[in-house]
């Protein structure tokens, strides 16, 4: 966590740096709302760092953090519209409630979080496991990788899974 000192300077970042943030998002996004809610949470997340008295170059790690964070913002997009997708081409009597509906999709945006933190395959084997039903052999054969290593990112996830549920 950061220093009284590395917070005064994170402040001087944020009085010198926020409009420069803010018109470079604002560019990429094509919204100024979307570009004041990243340009808040850059800041937090830098504020959080444990060292940022360290940063030589504070325009480069915040276009960095401000990057990351629109790529996060997108795919929960994506997700939360491929959710809906779904629940729209459901029956009717099926249909989660509004309430329910919501903390289902909380649940898969922590669970895509959990598995970003795995590696490319250990997430794609999840997910073909998971939501595609294939067998771990399947996967194996179309991921290129041994029945064994599907076995260890499967264990992988699994428990990233389970954690998440104990907390």
């Amino acid at each position: 966590m950061s220093t009284p000192n590395s917070s005064h300077l994170v402040a001087q970042w944020f009085s010198e740096n926020r409009n420069w943030l803010h018109a470079r998002l604002a560019g990429w996004l094509n919204c100024r709302h979307a570009a004041d809610d990243i340009v808040s949470e850059t800041f937090l997340r830098v504020l959080s760092m444990p060292d940022p008295d360290q940063v030589r170059e504070p325009r480069a790690l915040l276009t960095t953090v401000a990057r990351r964070l629109a790529q996060e913002s997108w795919r929960r997009r994506d997700l939360e519209r491929a959710y809906l997708h779904v629940l729209q081409g459901m029956p009717e009597q099926v249909q989660p409630s509004p309430e329910d509906a919501q903390i289902l999709l909380q649940t898969l945006l922590r669970i895509d979080q959990l598995l970003d933190t795995l590696p490319g395959q250990g997430k794609a084997a999840f997910i073909h496991s998971q939501i595609g039903g294939l067998t771990y052999a399947q996967i194996a054969g179309r991921l290129g990788i041994s029945l064994s290593r599907v076995q260890q990112y499967m264990t992988e996830a699994f428990k990233l899974c389970y954690g998440a549920l104990a907390e």
